[in-house]
């Protein structure tokens, strides 16, 4: 088998795109609104919406990868880089599973599902910088930067300097 299973690539695809929009959205645009717009409880009601989703997407995900047959692992020919590799993709569903229950408890301990969703209040509460778990959520969204970046990097030093064409891989077609 060369290819991962159809749903599987599906769902890699979809959650890149999410994850890269939640992280540009909630440290990009939402972190610099001021907490009184109206503007930012929009966004805030979207990004939640969005890490629900992606909490919901990498349970499908995680038990569609235990389901399912895949190609052997990749190799760089490289035994440490070969442990960096799967470091990684575990370390994603680590860090992903973290922002999502960072995102949840601050949510919930600042009771902003009906703040956001009920129009409960016009504002956000002043102390939601300075809840511990939003520091958290904070903390993950970097280091999940930093392993999209190794991801990448990675995926490139595949495709351009040991031209095996992993990328494929990922992708849509006969899985033969």
């Amino acid at each position: 088998m060369q290819r991962y299973h159809p749903l599987l690539v599906a769902l890699h695809w979809l959650m890149a795109l999410m994850v890269l929009l939640s992280l540009a959205a909630g440290g990009v645009f939402l972190a610099n609104m001021p907490p009184d717009s109206a503007q930012k409880l929009q966004g805030l009601g979207g990004h939640m919406a969005f890490g629900m989703a992606i909490g919901a997407l990498l349970i499908l995900r995680l038990a569609t990868r235990l389901r399912t047959q895949h190609p052997p692992r990749a190799s760089t020919g490289n035994e440490v880089l070969d442990r960096i590799g799967v470091a990684t993709h575990w370390g994603f569903y680590m860090l992903l599973a973290g922002m999502v229950a960072t995102g949840l408890a601050t949510a919930i301990g600042a009771g902003l599902f009906p703040i956001v969703y009920l129009g409960a209040a016009d504002t956000l509460p002043s102390e939601l910088s300075t809840l511990p778990q939003r520091a958290a959520h904070g903390i993950i969204s970097k280091l999940l930067l930093a392993l999209i970046a190794l991801h990448i990097a990675a995926a490139f030093y595949h495709q351009l300097v040991l031209k095996d064409n992993l990328l494929r891989r990922m992708w849509f077609g006969k899985r033969l």
